[in-house]
C-alpha cells in the first residue's frame, strides 16, 4: 500500500468473557472477516483477552506477559492476514494482586506499540484501581500504517483531553480507543459526544471499539476529523469498516489550523 493511499480500518465490537480460548477464537474469526473486507488495521476492545464483570481476583490470575499467548496469537493472526491488530488485555503488573490494563498494536513481525491505561475508572460507582495498576503518564504510544500515524488511549482516558493532546504532540493523525464503556444513565451520550469532540478538537480521526450490550454501550465507530461518523456498529456484536485518508486530514487541518495556533501545552503531574 502506498503512503498516499487510504488505509481501510475495521472496528470489531464483541463481548470478551472469562474463557480466554473463546476470546481468541472470536478474535480470529473477526480478524479474518475484517481482512476479507479489505481492512489493513483491525481494532478490538479493551480487555479482549479476558474479562469478568464485576472484576475480581481472577483478573490477576489470568493476566499474561507481553510475550504471552494472547499477544503471540495476535501476532500470528496479523501475519496470516497481512494486517495490524490493536487489542486490549490484562498484563501482569509489579503487584501480584493487580494487572496493567494494556493495549498492544501488533504486526506479523511483532509488537509495534504498547499502551498502559493512564486514567483508571474510579467513577460512577466503579473502582478499577482496586484491580489495576495505572500506566505511566506523559509518553505517547504510536505506530504507523501506510504513512498514517496512529496513537493509543483506553476507555476512561477519553474523558481527559490532555491524553489526546499528547498524541497530537507526537504527530498522530488518528486516535485509537479500545474501550469497555460501561452502560448507565447518559453513558451512551457521553461516549458518542466525547468521541466526536476528540476528533473535532484535534482534527484527527477517532477509531473506537467497545463491548456490546448489556455491559457496554456498544456504538463502536470510525469518525473523521470533522466529527462525522463514517461507519459504526449498534449495540450488538459486529464489524464496521471505513477508510482513513491522508487527504481528508490535510484538508481539515488547512481549513482549521487549531493544532498549530493553540497556546497551551500539556504538562504531566
Amino acid at each position: 500500500m502506498s503512503e498516499t493511499a487510504a488505509v481501510p480500518i475495521a472496528v470489531c465490537q464483541f463481548a470478551p468473557t472469562a474463557v480466554r480460548e473463546e476470546n481468541l477464537e472470536r478474535i480470529a474469526r473477526m480478524t479474518a472477516d475484517a481482512a476479507r473486507r479489505g481492512a489493513a488495521l483491525v481494532v478490538f476492545p479493551e480487555y479482549s483477552g479476558y474479562f469478568v464483570e464485576p472484576m475480581d481476583t481472577s483478573l490477576a490470575e489470568n493476566a499474561e506477559q507481553l510475550d504471552g499467548e494472547f499477544v503471540s496469537t495476535l501476532t500470528a493472526l496479523a501475519a496470516d492476514h497481512g494486517v495490524v491488530i490493536v487489542a486490549g488485555f490484562a498484563e501482569r503488573a509489579s503487584d501480584e494482586g493487580r494487572v496493567r490494563n494494556t493495549v498492544v498494536a501488533v504486526r506479523g513481525d511483532g509488537v509495534l506499540a504498547t499502551y498502559r491505561k493512564q486514567h483508571l475508572y474510579d467513577a460512577f460507582g466503579q473502582t478499577e484501581s482496586d484491580w489495576v495498576e495505572a500506566g505511566d503518564v506523559g509518553e505517547a504510544a504510536t505506530f504507523e500504517v501506510a504513512g498514517i500515524r496512529f496513537g493509543l488511549m483506553t476507555c476512561y482516558d477519553l474523558r481527559f483531553p490532555e491524553v489526546a493532546r499528547t498524541l497530537m504532540d507526537a504527530g498522530v493523525d488518528a486516535i485509537v480507543v479500545p474501550a469497555e464503556w460501561v452502560r448507565g444513565p447518559l453513558k451512551e451520550h457521553h461516549w458518542t459526544t466525547l468521541l466526536a469532540a476528540r476528533a473535532i478538537e484535534n482534527t484527527a480521526y477517532v477509531i473506537a471499539a467497545d463491548h456490546p450490550a448489556p455491559i457496554g454501550v456498544g456504538h463502536s465507530q470510525i469518525i473523521d476529523p470533522q466529527g462525522v461518523v463514517l461507519a459504526g456498529v449498534g449495540v450488538v456484536e459486529g464489524i464496521a469498516v471505513a477508510p482513513v485518508e491522508r487527504s481528508a486530514i490535510d484538508r481539515v487541518r488547512a481549513a482549521n489550523p487549531s493544532l498549530r495556533v493553540r497556546r497551551y501545552r500539556v504538562v504531566p503531574r
